[in-house]
């Protein structure tokens, strides 16, 4: 693989290039990777280090959205499904199968809300029962089919769910505990993509600290933050894969767009070993009083509690605030009453955004997790067109 100053010199000496994303990012390093085996001359700038955005900000888990089916999004769940296994199979030294949990607290409610969720007729929360949950973990299965990646999902009565959990909220009826997946470090796996990428040759490169700062006629200029050098670069296609920060980066090429209303998700992790315990290995997943989906996450010897659901303008200012955190420590005394958490054991917290299509839905989780690609045509701004990849 070249240097990084040597890139930058083929940069000044010859300015042309097939294909330049923005953003390095799972999205953008997934796309730099596809590309670079075909054999394209692509180019990939990241303005600070690689997969430092929303693709390290997440719950550290792969799912495959057991919650969207309530939506209708069949597709999208049965392709997260087969991503799940593939990269189960693929990056085991990266990704595992992961028991996940759910406590469930009553054995009818909600069979009216999931079909009038799916209709769009109901927007407030409204709690899933036994029933429900065993439809959908049903469903889901499903969709994995005979392939063997995780075992099927199992339920557990409240007695049996009391000799395993203890230290649960003893309100509960019974238990179901299915499989997604654990990913402790997609840093190292967005990494992996992106050498995977380099090393398929020469006419594929990748640059951290370096942004597009404008656009000039049939060029894009590339300020290097390292040392503030520019470099024109004159590319066929552009992809924005920036993110929660893509309008922000078609701004500073001079096109005003809205294609994100991104929703910030933040999380604690938390040095509290009778929580760690209290979960048996097991993520905790379940539906908090509010209506949004929460967990307790045993993750190497910590545990990560989380998420939040909230609208935000600018991404740059995604941060955990003292209400999420009081949040968070509520609805785990909710869940395990006699294993509380203080703001003493909290060891970090972090909060991301995930790139969202802007929407007008009435709350932040009715919001499509799907992704799609919004294309800027050629034409008198432009001589290139740009693909902006939103969600994923």
């Amino acid at each position: 693989m070249m240097k990084r100053q040597d890139v930058l010199n083929k940069i000044k000496s010859n300015p042309e290039v097939d294909v330049l994303i923005i953003g390095g990012g799972i999205n953008g390093i997934g796309t730099f990777r596809d590309l670079a085996l075909q054999g394209v001359n692509v180019l990939l700038v990241e303005r600070g280090d690689f997969c430092s955005g929303s693709s390290s900000a997440s719950s550290h888990m792969v799912h495959g959205g057991i919650r969207y089916l309530e939506n209708g999004e069949f597709r999208l769940v049965r392709e997260a499904v087969n991503e799940r296994n593939r990269m189960i199979r693929n990056l085991p030294h990266y990704v595992r199968p992961l028991a996940t949990t759910i406590p469930i607290f009553k054995w009818t409610s909600g069979l009216l809300n999931a079909p009038l969720k799916f209709l769009n007729l109901l927007n407030r929360p409204g709690e899933r029962g036994a029933i429900v949950i065993k439809l959908g973990l049903m469903m889901y299965d499903a969709y994995t089919g005979s392939d063997g990646t995780v075992p099927k999902h199992t339920f557990k009565l409240r007695q049996a769910a009391l000799e395993k959990y203890p230290e649960i909220n003893p309100d509960i009826v019974c238990t179901a505990t299915y499989y997604d997946a654990a990913m402790p470090t997609p840093e190292r796996i967005a990494i992996e993509v992106m050498v995977d990428g380099e090393q398929a040759g020469e006419q594929a490169q990748a640059l951290n600290y370096v942004e597009a700062v404008g656009s000039a006629e049939q060029h894009i200029i590339l300020r290097d933050r390292l040392t503030d050098n520019e470099y024109s670069v004159q590319p066929k296609l552009v992809i924005n894969a920036a993110g929660p920060w893509i309008d922000f980066a078609n701004q500073a090429l001079g096109k005003k767009t809205r294609f994100i209303g991104g929703t910030k998700g933040s999380h604690i992790v938390v040095n509290n070993p009778e929580l760690f315990a209290a979960t048996a290995g097991n993520e905790i997943f379940f539906e908090n009083e509010d209506g949004r989906i929460v967990l307790i996450y045993p993750s190497v010897d910590r545990v990560i509690v989380g998420t939040t659901d909230l609208y935000i303008d600018d991404p740059s200012q995604a941060r955990c605030t003292e209400d999420e955190v009081d949040y968070f420590i509520e609805f785990v005394g909710r869940m395990f009453p006699d294993v509380p958490i203080t703001r003493e054991q909290i060891v970090f917290r972090y909060s991301g955004v995930r790139p969202l299509p802007a929407s007008d839905a009435k709350t932040a989780g009715q919001v499509s997790r799907d992704h799609e690609n919004r294309i800027i045509i050629s034409g008198d701004e432009f001589a290139f067109p740009i693909f902006n990849l939103i969600g994923g």
